[in-house]
Formats: C-alpha cells, structure tokens, sequence
C-alpha cells in the first residue's frame, strides 16, 4: 500500500511594507494635485482608493497637520476663484429704477451664490469620501472640525463676507419689495439663498446666518415697508378696501414664508402685520364715514363684516374693539327707535289737543269742528307701541342674522348684542306697556295677514325681547290687564294660542309669575260651566226678561285692585241680576258677588226711522240709551240729569257718550255739537241714524296706551307691590340663614328679585330698617349683621 504523501506546511509571508521610502511632502503633491483635479471637475481619470492611501499614509506616519491644514487651504483658494468668477461679476450695476430690472440683477446674484455653493458642497462631499480615515482619527484626537464642517466654515469666512455678505443681503430684500409692490419674481432664487444660508451656523448654539443677518434685515425692511403701507391704505381706502387689501397682504406674507422664507420668520413677520395694518387702525376702519361698520350692518354687507371679524379676531384688541363697536351702534339704533316713539307720541298729543279725535260720520250731521275717532280705527298711540316692537323685533333680527352669518356665531359677540337690547330697551320706560300691547294684538281674534304658524313665531320672537325687560313685574300687571280684556270680550285668536303664550311665559319667568293667569283661564272654564247650570237652572224657574251670560272673576286673579265703577242699573237690568246671584249664592255658600259693569257688554235692538239695527254696546252705554227709551226724539236730557240718574263716574261717562254722540256711529245727537262733550252739553235720541249693517259695534273712545296720569297710577301700584315683595324676600332669607351681614343681604335680595325687577340698593335697606321696627329682624352689636326673630 502506498503511503498517503503529506500536504505541505504554508508558508507564511511577511505583510507588505508601506512605501515607507516616499517621503510626506511628495505624498501631499500628489495628492494636492488629485484634490485640485477635483476643483476643476477633472474626476475621470482620478483613482479614488489612490487618493484614500495617500491621505491614510499621511495620518498613518504623522502627517495629519500637513494634510489638513493643506486641503483647507486648496479648498479657501477654489471658493476664492469662484467668488471671483461667479459672485463678483453679478453685483448689481445700480443705476436703474425700473423693478424688473433690479429683481433681474437681484435673481442673477443669488443664482450665481446657488452655484458656487452647489460646487462647493459637491467637491467637499467627494474631499470627505477621501478623507474619512483622516476625519475618523487625526480630527478627533486634535479637536478640530471634521473636513466637511471646516468647508463650511471656509465657505463662511470666505463668502458670506463684505461686500458679498451686504450685495446678497440686499438681492433677498429687493426680490421681496418687487414681489410686494405686484411683480413676478423667481421665487426659487430666494429660496435656494435662503437654504445656503440656514446651513451656515455661525456659533456653538447653531445659529445660522440667515437668523443672525438676513432675518432682522426682512423684519426691519417689512416693518418700514408695512407702517408706510397702513397710513397709504387708511387714506386712500374705504372700510371694505382697506380690509380686503389687508387681508390679501396677510395671505402673501403667509405664502412668502412658506414658499421661500424660513417658517420661524412667519410669527414676527406677521406681528408686524397685525400691529400696523390691525392694531393701530381698528378705530379708524370702524368708524370711516361711509363705509365704516354702521354702514356695512346697514347694507347687510356679510362678506366684508365676516372678513373684518376674521382680521379683528388676529389681534387681542380686536374682539374687544369690535364688541364696543357693535354695542354702540345698537345702541345707537335702539336710542334712535326709542326717539322716534317719543316723537310721534308727542305729534300725536298734539294733534289731539289741537284737531280733536279723528274719524268721519254717517248718519245725523254735526256741526263741529272736530269728530270723535271712530272706534274701530287704530288709535295712533298703539300704532306707535306696535311699531316700536316691531323696530325692536327687526333690529334683533338684523344682528341675529350678522351673528350667525357674519361673526360666525361669537358668544362674546353675542353677549354684547345682548347688553345693548337690554340697555336700550329699558331706556324705553314703556317698554314693558309696548310688549304686552303688541302680544295683545297679535293674539286678537280676527288678526288678518297672519296663519297661527306665523303668529306664533312673532310670538317667539317677543319672547326674545321679552327676556331684555328688568321690569317684568310690570309686565305682567299690564299683560293681566289686556288678557282679562281679551278673555272677558272674547277677542283671542285662539284658547290654545293664549295657552301657548302662557307656556311660554312660564319657561321664561317661572310657575309664580304664570299663576294668576291661568287662573283668569280656570275662571272661563268655570264660568261657562256655571252658565250651563244657569240655563238648566232657569228652565225651572220663571225666567228673566233678558238673557244673561256672566263671568264670574276670582279677584285674587283678575286686575280688579281699582275701586268699582258705580252705576244705578235700570230695574230690568237689576231683576236679571238678581236672579243669577240668588242661583250663584244656593251653590256657594261665604261667597260674595261684586258686579263690574265697566267690564261687561250688551246687545240691545234699536228701532230708528229707517229700520232696526242691533247694537252692541258697553254696559255703561246700555245704561245711557235706555234712559231714552221713553223719550220722544225732540226731548232732551242734560248731562247732569245723566250723571245724576246713572251715577256713572265723570270720566266714564263721557267716554261713553263721545261713543254714542261724537264718533262713527252718532246714535244720539249732542247738543251743541262739538267733539267734546262738557257738562253743559245736553242729549236727544238721533231716529235720523241710518247705516247700511243690520249689527252695529258700538266701540268705547279710549286711549290703547296709558295716559300719563294711568301711567302714574300704575306705577304707584308697581312700587307698592315691589315692596311687599321686597319685604317677603328678605324675610324668607333671613328665615332661611338666621343670621346674615348687610351686604350679604343686599346681595342675596337683589339675585333673588332680578327675575321680577331690578331693586335698589337703598329701596332694600328702606325695607330693612322697616322690617326691624316691626321686629320681625334686629340688628346685631356690630352694627354690620342682622338676626331674624322668630
């Protein structure tokens, strides 16, 4: 067998020598010249691992200085000669005005800094590709910057310096003024200079030279260019120019900064946007003689009035400025409404004093100068309730509309929409009397024009206005007054309309404030129950000569507080009478009947020479016309003989009789005519009376509105309920906390009544002082708290 013939042993071979035998210096001029290759684009014939070994030899045998030190310096020569080349040559020439050819020179400049950068950065990347053992020792361990951030570093010093430092700051600031003034320019220039120049940092903490130079440059010229532009614009421009301009000026500074400029730039550009072209002209855009705010609202001007919220909204005093702006113009509006009341109730005064009560005659002539207002025409005084609610209702509407539309539904906003109503309208001390008179007519029967649906939403809307009233308490003595005339005459549109106003009343002000008038509800719903029992009753008993239908009113509800209108009814009217309470007493025992004539109505047929007409008449007039019953038509009766048969109170009984004497319907004749009716005067029986209607509604002559002695009255009454009521508060209080300082008092008193009215301080402390002599509270030692006395 032959014998297995062993491997040989490897030979180990010695690593090869480095070439130890070139000297540092002839190794840098090699490599010098590789490096300048670079520079002038020469790469091609170029061996990348010979110029590494090069380098890497040179660190490796203690030539790292030499190597760095001498690349650093080829690379300042190179940006050098292209700062010559490039740079230099594109310096603005000067001398030209026209803006295309500045921005031209300007592009021209920052183009020629992109190359330069863009060759530069493109031989540093390559230099660090051959330099990396270079960068990975020798830089570390002798603390200088890696070969890519000295080329930075060189690029600085020898760049962005004087005069090329001041030449491409100026190109970035001309550039932005041509764009400003309407020109076209190349925004890519200004940006591949604004990116140079966020490279280059300038200190440890990374600050560049674009925020050290070229920022506060921008800045200074915008705010010179932006403080010249806002005292041009606010000379020049209406409201909804200047805004629009400001506006626009706003969007471009916005696309400037995020197309070429750096985004932290946009925050202080912007500042000084929005104090010289905002800030320091808010009053003045507001308040520009047509074309200011008041006349953007009064043209519905949407578009501009939402763009002058959005630019007020930029600054902080801008809601603010704006909030007293549109307070003040309601104000303005609403003194304007409240005015224009007071004038035409003025006029109106006048023109009864001086031309009498208004309306023509049928029937018997009349020799007077002036005619009483015929009954069924609106009196002038309710006009102008009717129109000042309406007045109020649309300026509501208007600015409700400019909420939702053009503030973009602003609660602060709408907080100053609704201190404004509120002010005004309680400026109007017949605002209270105003509301509830156009609610009354809004729910009259017969109501013309108007679908339940749409005399429902003007319902609402009265709400709304409803709401701004501080005197509710003397809302609802003059809304009791009209509802117990509409009930008891039968005047509503509606029982489930009046029902409706009543909910809403309740939402608004509680269950206490709707309480007595669902009582005068509850009232007709008996009453007519009880009717129906009369019937039923009379059909047992002799029956009365007249029909009788009565409402039987629970005094604690209905307004009766005023003393009852005596009247000496005849005797038939007396037996009718007689024969309900007799029926109304067997059912309610300790129950007392009060009549009130001054409420109640009748029909009586009446025959003239013509023919008969029925007529519907006040129960104080029935009285009058049947005392001429008996009389021939050629006799008269005096007006004391009148007064002193009916016992009719003064005031009533010439109302009636300017009724029947001096207004549309002249049932009697007035002797001597006239349009007033005086105590001298004397009356017969008009059987000359013709009229085409077989029914004839007699209506009372009679102010809608309060006279100013009614008002005086009612005022009186207002006061004296408020201290009752103010009385009540403090003791339920004080029965609650037992123990409470004034303040404290006064304080809790007036949250606890704002619902009803808004009390006086010293009306509250009046009540105190008076509740301590009644002992129902004492005061404490400290002179400062009050204890309740049980």
């Amino acid at each position: 067998m032959a014998a297995t013939r062993r491997s040989a042993k490897p030979k180990i071979r010695p690593p090869r020598k480095h070439e130890s035998e070139v000297s540092p210096e002839e190794t840098w001029n090699r490599l010098s010249k590789n490096i300048r290759e670079i520079h002038n684009h020469n790469t091609s014939m170029l061996s990348f691992e010979e110029n590494y070994r090069y380098a890497y030899n040179m660190v490796l045998y203690k030539s790292g200085s030499m190597l760095y030190k001498g690349v650093c310096q080829l690379v300042a020569e190179n940006v050098d000669r292209l700062a010559e080349e490039e740079i230099v040559p594109a310096f603005r020439s000067g001398g030209s005005n026209d803006p295309m050819e500045q921005g031209q020179q300007a592009e021209l400049l920052l183009k020629a800094l992109w190359r330069v950068w863009d060759d530069h950065t493109g031989n540093m990347s390559k230099l660090r590709d051959i330099l990396k053992y270079m960068d990975r020792v020798y830089t570390k361990s002798n603390d200088v910057p890696e070969i890519w951030d000295a080329g930075l570093d060189i690029f600085l010093k020898h760049i962005i310096r004087p005069p090329i430092q001041d030449h491409i700051i100026s190109a970035v600031l001309t550039l932005i003024r041509i764009e400003r003034d309407g020109y076209v320019i190349s925004r890519s220039a200004v940006k591949e200079c604004v990116d140079v120049l966020l490279q280059l940092a300038v200190d440890q903490d990374g600050k560049t030279v674009y925020k050290r130079d070229v920022e506060p440059a921008v800045l200074t010229a915008s705010e010179a260019f932006y403080k010249a532009e806002a005292e041009r614009l606010s000379t020049t421009c209406d409201a909804p120019e200047y805004l629009r301009r400001a506006e626009a000026r706003f969007d471009s500074e916005n696309s400037r900064t995020h197309h070429y400029l750096y985004s932290q730039t946009g925050a202080p550009l912007r500042k000084i946007l929005e104090r010289y072209l905002l800030t320091q002209n808010l009053s003045t855009v507001i308040n520009m003689p047509n074309s200011g705010l008041d006349w953007m609202i009064d043209l519905d001007k949407m578009e501009d009035l939402n763009r002058l919220y959005r630019l007020f909204m930029m600054v902080p005093t801008g809601l603010p400025t704006l909030r007293r702006a549109l307070k003040d113009s309601i104000l303005r509006r609403g003194k304007d409404i409240n005015q224009s009341s007071v004038n035409s109730d003025h006029v109106e005064g006048a023109d009864i004093e001086g031309d009498g009560l208004d309306a023509g005659a049928t029937g018997a002539k009349g020799k007077g100068k002036g005619k009483a207002r015929a009954p069924g025409a609106t009196p002038q005084t309710l006009t102008i309730a009717l129109k000042w609610v309406q007045d109020v209702l649309d300026l509501n509407d208007k600015f409700d509309r400019l909420w939702n539309q053009a503030f973009e539904i602003n609660r602060e906003i709408e907080g100053s929409f609704h201190e404004a109503l509120e002010d005004f309208i309680n400026l109007n001390e017949k605002a209270p009397e105003f509301i509830s008179l156009f609610i009354d007519e809004n729910l009259k029967k017969g109501l013309k024009g108007k679908t339940d649906i749409e005399v429902d939403l003007v319902l609402d809307k009265t709400i709304t206005v409803f709401r701004f009233i501080t005197e509710k308490d003397a809302f609802e003595r003059y809304y009791k007054n009209h509802l117990a005339k509409r009930l008891l005459f039968g005047r509503s549109v509606s029982d489930d309309a009046e029902r409706g106003m009543l909910a809403k009343l309740k939402i608004e002000c509680g269950y206490q404030f709707t309480q007595k008038l669902e009582g005068m509800f509850n009232d007709m719903k008996i009453s007519t129950e009880t009717m129906q029992a009369y019937r039923k009753y009379l059909e047992n008993t002799p029956p009365p000569e007249l029909e009788l239908s009565v409402t039987v009113m629970t005094s604690t509800f209905w307004p009766m507080s005023h003393s009852v209108s005596t009247c000496v009814l005849p005797e038939l009217l007396t037996r009718t009478c007689k024969s309900f309470e007799q029926f109304y007493l067997s059912r309610h025992s300790g129950r007392r009947l009060t009549w009130q004539p001054s409420l109640g109505n009748g029909d009586v047929r009446v025959q003239f020479k013509s023919r008969k007409h029925d007529l519907n008449v006040s129960t104080f007039a029935l009285v009058i016309l049947l005392l001429f019953e008996n009389i021939p038509s050629d006799e008269f009766l005096t007006y004391e003989e009148l007064k002193s048969v009916t016992s009719i109170p003064e005031p009533e009984l010439q109302r009636h009789l300017q009724s029947l004497a001096c207004a549309k319907y002249k049932i009697l004749k007035k002797h001597p005519p006239g349009r007033d009716v005086d105590p001298s005067d004397s009356f017969s029986f008009n059987a000359d009376f013709a009229c085409p209607m077989q029914k004839i509604k007699i209506g009372t002559v009679s102010a809608k509105v309060e006279s100013t002695e009614e008002r005086k009255e009612t005022r009186h009454r207002i006061d004296e309920e408020r201290q009752y009521q103010t009385e009540a508060c403090i003791v339920r209080t004080m029965k609650d906390r037992k123990r409470m300082t004034h303040n404290d008092l006064i304080n809790e008193v007036t949250l606890q009544l704002a619902t009803r009215f808004q009390p006086n301080p010293q009306d509250i402390k009046k009540r105190i002082e008076t509740l301590i002599d009644r002992e129902y509270l004492e005061r404490c030692e400290d002179r400062k708290s009050y204890n309740y006395l049980a």
